[in-house]
C-alpha cells in the first residue's frame, strides 16, 4: 500500500505520465474510510483508474491545480468532509479559530465556498475542454436554489455558480463509477444525463423531458411562498425508487436532478470499506502534528449509512438517505482486526455505528422495494405502525466486535435514538450501559417544548423522560454509576423566548450543566432552513415563528446556560421581557438571584459580630 501521487515525482514513481482523474479537496489528505476523498479516489483506483489529489490547494492563483497535469477523463472537486461555510463561521458568523481538517487544526487554509472557487481556477487553468464534477457535502447541499445564512440572501445553483459541468449528490460512489466508465467511453461529459444521483444543466426545459418543474430561482428570490413550494418538491422526491427527476430554470442554465443513486448493496458497502487504506494523514503533515479530525475516527468503525430519525434540522436525508445501508458483519471484523495491529492502540474501539448508532437496519423491509412513504416520517409525529424495531443485529455485531482478541472495549458515541430504544423489547438498553459507554452517555433531545420538538421532528419531552428513568433504573440494576449528557439546541424554527425559558427551568429541575450547546445554524438543503428562512413550514403551509435578531438568539442561548456570571444580563432581560420574574430570586425554582454581584463574578462578604463571632452574610 502507498498513498495516492500528489505530485509529479509520486507519479513519476507509479510511471505515470497522466492522471485519468484529479480529486481537488478542501481538506488535506488523510487515507482513511472516514473521509470522501480517500473513499472515491481509492475506489477509482480499484476500478483500474489512474488517479491523484491536490489536497487544500493555494486559491490565489492557479499554480496548485496545474501541477499533476491535465487529467485524461476529469477534475473532481470538493471542499472535503464539512462545508466550506460551517467550516469557517459559527452560528454568530464568526470566524473560526481552528479548523480539524487541517494540518495542525491551523484555519485559514480554504477559501470561502471553495467548491465554486476551486472550479472557477480550473475552468481559468484548463479552459472548457476539460470535465469538472462537482460533489461532496458543500454541493449536494446547494444543488438547487438555496438560501445562504452567510449571504444573507438566496443563491442560484453551486453548479450553475461554479461553471462545473456535473453534480454528483449523495455519497457519490455508485454514481462516480457509472459516470467514470461513460467517459472512459468516450461519451462527452454534457451527453451523460441518465445517472441517477447527479445533476447537469441544460439551456432550458426543452432539452429534457418527464421532469418535474420547480419554480424558478428568479420566482425563488421574489417570494418565500415559492421558496417553500420549490424546497417542499425536492425534499418529498427525495427517494431512489419513487423520487421524480426534478428541474429549476436559475439564470442561464436549466439545471437537472436525476432520481438519488439506489442505495449500496451490502457487498458494494464492503467493497469500500474493505479498500487498501493507509490509515494515516499524508507524511507531509508530520511537521504540523498531523491532522486533528483524524484523531476523532482513528479507532472508530462506521457500521452503515442512511437515517430514519427525520430531523428537520439535520441534512443527512438529503445526503446519504433514509434508507440504512450496512455493511456485512465479517467486513467490520476485518476492519475491527486491522485497528488491533495500529502500533498506537489500547485496546479501545472508540465508536461502532453511523449517523445514528442504533438505527443498524431499514426501518421497515418495504424501504427497499418501493422506497420511503411519500410525506410520511417513520418516528414523527407519531411511531409508523410498520416501523421495524429491531436492534438484534446490531447486538450480535457489538458482540462479536468485543470478542475480538485484544479488543478491551468497543464503545457507541455516535448518536443513540431514544425514542426508538424506547419501543424495543430487546436487551440494547441492558447492552448498552453494561459494556458500551463508560460513565457518561451522550444524546440529542435539542429541546423539551412540545411545540418545538413538533417542529424539529423530535419525539416529544415525555418520552425523553421516560427514557431518563429506565436508564437511571438499568444502571441502578447493574450497580454503575453513569450519567447522561444531553445536547439541547437554541433559535430552532418555532422556538420563542417562552420555550427557551421553559427548558432552561427543565434544566434545572434535572440538574443539568450542559457544556455544549448550539444556536441553530441555517445550513443548505434543511428543512428548518427552510422555516427560518420563509417563515413557512413547507409540509403544512402554516406560518412559522422564527428567532432571527441577534439578541434574541443569544438569549435563548444565554438561557441553556443560565447559572454562568457572563450569561447573567441576557438572562434577566429575557426573564423580563417573558414576564417571568418569578425565576428571579432565591428560591428553589430560580434561575438567578436579583443581585447584580452575582453577575460580576463576586461572592458575598461574610460579617463577624465582634460580640458573638456569629457570621452574618449579606
Amino acid at each position: 500500500m502507498s498513498f495516492l501521487p500528489i505530485s509529479k515525482s509520486d507519479m513519476a514513481i507509479r510511471g505515470w505520465e497522466q492522471l485519468d482523474f484529479i480529486f481537488v479537496s478542501g481538506d488535506a489528505y488523510v487515507d482513511h474510510p472516514s473521509f470522501g476523498p480517500a473513499i472515491l479516489c481509492r475506489l477509482l483506483e480499484k476500478h483500474g483508474y489512474k488517479v491523484g489529489l491536490i489536497p487544500q490547494p493555494d486559491w490565489h492563483s492557479t499554480k496548485d491545480f496545474a501541477r499533476l497535469g491535465k487529467p485524461r477523463l476529469g477534475f473532481l472537486v470538493s471542499s472535503g468532509n464539512l462545508d466550506s461555510q460551517l467550516n469557517k463561521f459559527t452560528a454568530a458568523k464568526k470566524v473560526r479559530h481552528q479548523d480539524l481538517y487541517s494540518p495542525g487544526g491551523k484555519a485559514g487554509r480554504r477559501p470561502e465556498r471553495a467548491v465554486v472557487v476551486y472550479a472557477k481556477l480550473i475552468r481559468e487553468c484548463w479552459g472548457k475542454d476539460v470535465p469538472i464534477i462537482i460533489g461532496g457535502i458543500e454541493a449536494s447541499l446547494r444543488r438547487f436554489a438555496h438560501y445562504d445564512y452567510w449571504e444573507n440572501s438566496v443563491r442560484k445553483s453551486i453548479l450553475a455558480d461554479s461553471e462545473a459541468d456535473m453534480l454528483i449528490y449523495g455519497m457519490g460512489e455508485r454514481q462516480l463509477i457509472e459516470v467514470a466508465a461513460q467517459l472512459h467511453q468516450g461519451v462527452e461529459i454534457q451527453n451523460i444525463q441518465d445517472v441517477q444521483g447527479t445533476c447537469f444543466k441544460v439551456p432550458n426545459f426543452d432539452y429534457i423531458w418527464d421532469y418535474t418543474a420547480l419554480p424558478s430561482y428568479n420566482d425563488v428570490t421574489q417570494s418565500k411562498e415559492k421558496f417553500a413550494e420549490a424546497f417542499k418538491t425536492e425534499y418529498l422526491e427525495q427517494d431512489a425508487f419513487r423520487g421524480k427527476k426534478l428541474a429549476q430554470q436559475n439564470g442561464n442554465w436549466c439545471i437537472v436532478q436525476n432520481p438519488p443513486a439506489k442505495p449500496l448493496s451490502v457487498g458494494e458497502m464492503d467493497e469500500i470499506y474493505d479498500l487498501p487504506y493507509e490509515r494515516s494523514w499524508h507524511p507531509i503533515y508530520d511537521k504540523a502534528g498531523g491532522v486533528p479530525a483524524y484523531d476523532e475516527v482513528k479507532f472508530s468503525i462506521v457500521a452503515h449509512r442512511g437515517c430514519f430519525g427525520g430531523c428537520n434540522f439535520c441534512a443527512i436525508i438529503s445526503h446519504q438517505g433514509r434508507i440504512i445501508q450496512r455493511r456485512s458483519d465479517e467486513s467490520i471484523l476485518r476492519e475491527a482486526k486491522i485497528l488491533t495491529k495500529l502500533p498506537d492502540f489500547k485496546g479501545y474501539i472508540h465508536d461502532l455505528g453511523g449517523p445514528t448508532a442504533n438505527f443498524h437496519r431499514t426501518s421497515c423491509d418495504e424501504q427497499l422495494k418501493r422506497g420511503t412513504c411519500h410525506g410520511k416520517q417513520c418516528l414523527s409525529p407519531e411511531v409508523c405502525k410498520n416501523l421495524t424495531v429491531d436492534h438484534s443485529g446490531y447486538l450480535a455485531l457489538l458482540r462479536k466486535v468485543r470478542a475480538l482478541p485484544g479488543i478491551k472495549k468497543v464503545f457507541i458515541r455516535s448518536g443513540i435514538r431514544f425514542d426508538y430504544l424506547m419501543l424495543a423489547k430487546d436487551d440494547f438498553l441492558r447492552e448498552l450501559c453494561e459494556y458500551h459507554i463508560s460513565g457518561q452517555l451522550k444524546i440529542a433531545p435539542e429541546h423539551i417544548s412540545d411545540k418545538v420538538t413538533h417542529m424539529m421532528g423530535k419525539s416529544p419531552k415525555k418520552v425523553y423522560i421516560r427514557f431518563v428513568e429506565r436508564f437511571e433504573a438499568m444502571n441502578k440494576k447493574l450497580g454503575k454509576k453513569q450519567y447522561l449528557v444531553p445536547y439541547f439546541m437554541s433559535s430552532h424554527p418555532g422556538a420563542t423566548l417562552a420555550d427557551a425559558i421553559e427548558l432552561a427551568e427543565f434544566i434545572k429541575k434535572m440538574g443539568y450543566h450542559p457544556q455544549q450547546v448550539q444556536d441553530f445554524i441555517p445550513t443548505p438543503g434543511t428543512l428548518s432552513t427552510c422555516m427560518w428562512y420563509s417563515g413557512i413550514n413547507p409540509l403544512t403551509g402554516a406560518k412559522v415563528y422564527t428567532a432571527k435578531k441577534p439578541e434574541e438568539k443569544a438569549m435563548q442561548r444565554a438561557l441553556m446556560q443560565y447559572w454562568l456570571p457572563e450569561n447573567y444580563n441576557l438572562v434577566r432581560k429575557a426573564l423580563e421581557i417573558a414576564h417571568r420574574p418569578d425565576l428571579i430570586g432565591f428560591g428553589p425554582h430560580c434561575l438567578i438571584r436579583p443581585e447584580k454581584k452575582v453577575q460580576e463574578g463576586k461572592h458575598p462578604k461574610k460579617k463577624y459580630s465582634k460580640r458573638t463571632k456569629s457570621k452574618k452574610v449579606q
